[in-house]
């Protein structure tokens, strides 16, 4: 889909978060993978953090950004595996207000031409929270470049057509 170069960019503010139980800065290769590619687009980063696969912690964490009015979006890298330690989709439902299931049903559908149906044990999701995005990526690099890439890149740019996430963003806590 085509970007409108004659409508003016708007820069998205997004925090990210990694989530690993292994992972600290200096490892956190798919996190430094997203920041530069946030940078790259012209966005803004507002801050970013590492938590262990603890629901509670997430929880706290993206509360704490959701209602933080200078971030307008959180994307998360890691824990959306099947094993009892992947606990980053049900934080995510615990903040949602709204699911959007699209994204994750589109990170699916991308991932499996690289990786086949070894993609089906991504749960990749995406919710809005009190009038900020929540997008829950895989942990790996190649996850996270399928996710911005194929994804985020468009949708969070205030120029792509025909429509896009940014040109919600005011409407999103609409009652």
């Amino acid at each position: 889909m085509p970007i409108d170069t004659d409508l003016p960019f708007t820069p998205v503010r997004i925090a990210v978060l990694t989530v690993s139980d292994t992972r600290g800065l200096a490892e956190d290769r798919s996190g430094d993978t997203l920041v530069a590619r946030i940078a790259a687009a012209g966005h803004v980063l507002a801050d970013r953090a590492i938590l262990r696969d603890d629901a509670d912690a997430i929880v706290a964490q993206l509360d704490r950004w959701i209602d933080d009015p200078s971030i307008d979006c959180v994307v998360t890298t890691g824990g959306t595996g099947v094993t009892g330690r992947d606990v980053t989709p049900e934080a995510v439902e615990r903040v949602a207000d709204k699911m959007i299931p699209g994204v994750g049903e589109l990170f699916r559908w991308l991932s499996y031409a690289k990786i086949g149906t070894s993609t089906i044990q991504s749960r990749a999701c995406a919710c809005v929270a009190r009038g900020t995005y929540v997008f829950a990526l895989p942990g790996s690099t190649g996850a996270v470049k399928d996710g911005w890439d194929g994804i985020l890149k468009d949708q969070l740019d205030s120029r792509h057509r025909p429509c896009n996430f940014v040109e919600l963003m005011p409407r999103l806590k609409e009652r």
